[in-house]
């Protein structure tokens, strides 16, 4: 949900970062590796019970994740791979701090399974509403390569839960099955969403009755 307000809001702040990446000879791509790489490091740190070190490592690794198409809009280096990467990279990364999690707390481990369960149906889901719509020639929210249907559990969403978890881990029986939770519901939206706008309209096909055929001319 608040995924497009910062990719409204990042463009404004981020050139310093930007011409950061140009001075290192930086990719596009090499930043979203550099964002993965930063998420894995702060899996670790989940793992070891760095709980202040995790959420630095992950919010900066997201900062990576979000400027590395604005570094390629901005250099004129968009790509149908990059687009591809940055959500391969993404899923690997919110995968790779739940494994965190799992090691730093096995007792919740159904909830750990339910979310990478969940992460699984979501991103299916919002690939397959975000191509449908893009079929019917219907205008994107945003400026991703890849385009995704909207949900109530987005990345943003999903950073401010990891931080939950570790900034209140006595409560983590309660906040991840709340997080599972707006996970179903999310998938859940997004299919409701799917079945009004993608549905067959009512019509003679639809309720199994003959239709006209050109050139039929038939008598009784």
């Amino acid at each position: 949900m608040i995924d497009n307000a910062v990719r409204t809001r990042l463009p404004l702040v981020a050139g310093p970062l930007l011409s950061l990446y140009a001075r290192l000879g930086l990719t596009p791509n090499h930043v979203s590796v550099l964002g993965l790489t930063i998420a894995l490091l702060a899996s670790a740190a989940v793992a070891l019970h760095y709980g202040w070190v995790a959420i630095v490592l992950w919010w900066v690794s997201r900062l990576a994740d979000g400027t590395d198409g604005l570094f390629a809009r901005a250099t004129g280096q968009e790509s149908d791979f990059g687009a591809y990467l940055d959500i391969v990279l993404d899923m690997a990364a919110y995968g790779a701090m739940v494994l965190g999690f799992a090691v730093a707390s096995p007792a919740l481990q159904p909830q750990w399974m339910a979310m990478l369960f969940l992460y699984i149906l979501c991103i299916a889901s919002a690939l397959a509403l975000g191509m449908q719509e893009g079929k019917r020639g219907m205008a994107p929210r945003n400026d991703r390569g890849l385009r995704l249907g909207a949900g109530l559990a987005e990345g943003g969403e999903t950073g401010i839960a990891y931080s939950v978890f570790l900034l209140f881990p006595n409560h983590l029986s309660i906040t991840t099955t709340v997080w599972v939770a707006l996970l179903a519901a999310t998938v859940l939206a997004r299919t409701l969403l799917a079945l009004r706008i993608l549905a067959p309209a009512e019509g003679p096909t639809s309720r199994g009755e003959p239709t006209a055929v050109e050139g039929d001319s038939r008598r009784v």
